[in-house]
């Protein structure tokens, strides 16, 4: 690890860390739409966005991608769409935090399978604070949500290694501009049909707000750290999102944790601090080297 990947790593989980909040406090809310338009409905509208934001913002060129980046970059608008209605079709059966702790088995495998050493055992001791989290043995948990969510784990899991391959391979936030329109494309075949009738100015104008809290914001901030962390690490880091999704489901939707949960919040801070510390990359991907434009900037910054 060069002497720089310390500093790196340090910003890497502190850009995690703030797409994690955006997406838990655009979960928290999005509750109040999905009895208008449905869950899927909720996240084809925050996709429709997203893709014609990044479009008019980046807009990408076609020639800064190769053949492979831009497969790469289908593959990963395809598993952007599946995260998206999987996790928000979870959210109507499961509470906040269950849904989002089972759908951290994702970045989970991916960070046992990518680490080694100490990092391995931080992402192990993620996988307890989940369990805490979730509770499995209680029985009260819904099966076709949990069927949900561990489709969006799966992913999850795809998400972060394509996203990370993208993101090395397009400077500043490029890739985002090609999986997102194709993560629309697939969610308007499967849902949008049934949806743009439903739709009113309101309900546009709160999807365009939605959008840039989920996904628009975090996705951009997620390619970002992936280039300063290893995918291992970052894998683990994503433990701390089900402890958020508990905190904001306790503050905005009144979703009380037990005794066991709060002990699983521990845990998967515990792990995420333990993964920032050793998940630095000894180099960057080429693609780091390139200044953002200034619309990708302003996206990011305000």
């Amino acid at each position: 690890m060069t002497t720089a990947a310390p500093h790196s790593a340090r910003t890497g989980a502190s850009m995690a860390m703030a797409a994690m909040l955006c997406v838990q406090l655009g979960l928290a809310a999005s509750v109040g739409l999905i009895d208008q338009l449905g869950a899927a409905g909720v996240a084809w509208l925050r996709l429709f966005w997203a893709a014609l934001l990044l479009l008019v913002l980046v807009r990408p060129r076609p020639s800064a991608f190769g053949r492979e980046t831009l497969l790469a970059g289908v593959a990963l608008g395809v598993v952007t769409s599946g995260l998206t209605l999987l996790f928000m079709a979870a959210l109507t059966r499961l509470p906040l935090g269950t849904a989002a702790a089972l759908e951290f088995l994702g970045p989970l495998g991916v960070a046992v399978v990518r680490s080694r050493g100490i990092a391995r055992a931080w992402a192990l001791v993620a996988a307890g604070g989940v369990l805490c989290l979730t509770q499995p043995w209680d029985g009260t948990v819904d099966v076709v949500g949990v069927g949900f969510a561990l489709g969006a784990a799966a992913c999850w899991a795809s998400y972060i290694l394509l996203t990370q391959r993208v993101g090395d391979a397009v400077s500043g936030i490029g890739g985002l501009a090609i999986s997102m329109p194709v993560a629309a494309v697939v969610a308007t075949v499967v849902v949008g049909p049934g949806i743009v009738g439903r739709l009113t100015p309101d309900l546009v104008l709160a999807g365009l707000g939605l959008a840039l809290l989920v996904p628009v914001v975090p996705f951009a901030l997620e390619m970002l750290a992936l280039r300063r962390l290893t995918a291992g690490a970052f894998g683990t880091l994503m433990a701390l999102e089900p402890a958020l999704a508990l905190v904001i489901g306790f503050v905005a939707l009144h979703q009380v944790p037990n005794l066991i949960a709060v002990l699983g919040i521990g845990l998967v801070v515990a792990a995420g601090v333990g993964a920032e510390r050793a998940g630095g990359r000894s180099s960057s991907g080429p693609a780091d080297e390139t200044p953002h434009s200034a619309a990708e900037t302003t996206l990011l910054c305000g």
